[in-house]
């Protein structure tokens, strides 16, 4: 943990920014997975990580906002607001919700300085194989109302800095992959 000024100037001149990696994509895709992989590799590379997963928020941050438009939007916003706040002092922030919207990710973006938008793209019936609650095969018999992506539409990414079809890849290379765009972007300096 960085605790002194000498951490906190190595970390904000050049070994680390703060920045937010925000995944989208459908229930079930991936994106809490691999969420929790980027947060552990970032803190075993010695940065400071604070990752805000979708349920977790809705629970703590959104409690009260039901699967409206108009709850989802600020759902959304809520989740964007604390991620500039994080990355504005040197924090990487990471986001793991479905933000169907492109609308409300566009606003999200243009507030939120070092933006990375991950896609994690997967089709309906491999999320249907995973589903092990059921909800995708109770969505698509008409049980679930406002099921994203079902009955609710699901607005996929045009420029996501990085798409992984977790249907085809591990969630270790999906991982690399983002990574190299951090590196490549100059976000990390570490290989």
């Amino acid at each position: 943990m960085h605790n002194n000024l000498t951490d906190m100037e190595t970390h904000r001149d050049g070994f680390y920014k703060g920045f937010t990696i925000w995944f989208t994509g459908l229930s079930g895709a991936g994106k809490s997975t691999l969420s929790q992989i980027m947060a552990e590799r970032l803190k075993n590379a010695g940065a400071r990580v604070e990752l805000l997963d979708g349920d977790v928020v809705r629970t703590n941050l959104s409690k009260g906002l039901g699967f409206s438009k108009e709850d989802r939007d600020t759902n959304i916003r809520r989740i964007g607001f604390v991620c500039d706040l994080l990355s504005r002092n040197g924090v990487i922030a990471i986001a793991a919700a479905i933000s169907p919207y492109r609308e409300v990710r566009r606003e999200v973006r243009s507030k939120v300085a070092n933006f990375v938008e991950v896609y994690a793209e997967c089709p309906i019936e491999v999320l249907k194989d995973r589903d092990v609650k059921g909800l995708y095969t109770k969505a698509l018999a008409g049980e679930i109302k406002h099921f994203t992506g079902v009955s609710d539409p699901y607005e996929s990414p045009e420029h996501a800095e990085v798409v992984v079809r977790t249907d085809e890849e591990t969630p270790e290379e999906s991982a690399d992959r983002i990574w190299a765009k951090l590196k490549e972007l100059d976000l990390i300096a570490l290989d």
